[in-house]
C-alpha cells in the first residue's frame, strides 16, 4: 500500500470526514497538522499545486486532493486500486 499523507486543521470537519473514510477502508495514514504552522502550510500548497484549502490528501506521489475529491474516488470505484498500487 502507497503511503497517505493527509494535511488537516483541527476544527475543519471535511478533514474529518476524510480521515474517516480513510479508517473505515482500513487506510493507515500520516496525518500533518497545519493549525498554526505557516511553514507546513506553505509545504502542503506547494506540493498541492497551490491549493491553499484543507484536508489535502496525497496516496504515494499523486496528489488526490480534497475531501470531495476523495469521496468521488471511492464512489467510482478509483480509490481501492489506488491505495493498493
Amino acid at each position: 500500500m502507497p503511503k497517505v499523507v493527509i494535511y488537516t486543521t483541527m476544527l475543519c470537519p471535511y478533514c474529518h470526514l476524510a480521515k474517516d473514510l480513510l479508517r473505515r477502508k482500513g487506510v493507515a495514514y500520516e496525518e500533518i497538522d497545519v493549525t498554526g504552522h505557516a511553514e507546513l502550510r506553505r509545504d502542503m500548497v506547494a506540493r498541492a499545486g497551490g491549493r491553499t484549502t484543507v484536508p489535502q490528501i496525497f496516496i504515494g506521489d499523486r496528489h488526490v486532493g480534497g475531501c470531495d475529491d476523495l469521496h468521488a474516488l471511492d464512489r467510482s470505484g478509483a480509490l481501492d486500486p489506488l491505495l493498493a498500487a
